[in-house]
């Protein structure tokens, strides 16, 4: 049976999200979206092209309706990401390791969101070997993929 984690990732349409003046845009996740086959939008506010593609500066900006967000913003800026997905009517959020806080975790459950985080989404959206691979194969070893 797959987990919340393997689920999400079962969908056709996403955004990632990143502040490229702030952090490395979250290319790795981007990069294996689209390679799965996935629609996927970059959006950042802070500059106009990932990897060849336009950003969008919002969720409500996309040209069409996602069914997942990925976040990996400042940890500052993820409780207002979490009302955008909301206001978007996008219900499943990805919170990237380490940029989650209690304040963002209360706000998203107050939301009504499905909001997964904890882990890295690379390990999940990659396919094939590479290092996140190996993480994939401990975790599922310990259980906890």
């Amino acid at each position: 049976m797959s987990s919340d984690f393997e689920r999400f990732f079962e969908k056709d349409r996403f955004a990632v999200v990143g502040f490229s003046k702030e952090r490395p845009f979250p290319i790795l996740t981007y990069r294996a979206l689209k390679k799965r086959g996935s629609t996927v939008y970059a959006i950042d506010p802070t500059c106009d092209q990932i990897d060849g593609d336009p950003t969008f500066p919002s969720l409500k900006t996309l040209p069409d309706p996602v069914q997942g967000v990925i976040l990996e913003t400042p940890k500052e800026k993820t409780t207002d990401w979490l009302t955008q997905a909301a206001e978007a009517g996008i219900s499943d959020v990805w919170i990237h390791m380490k940029t989650e806080t209690p304040a963002a975790l209360r706000h998203g459950q107050e939301l009504g969101l499905n909001v997964l985080f904890g882990t890295c989404a690379v390990m999940y959206a990659t396919e094939g070997f590479s290092f996140h691979s190996i993480h994939k194969w401990i975790n599922k070893a310990l259980g906890t993929f």
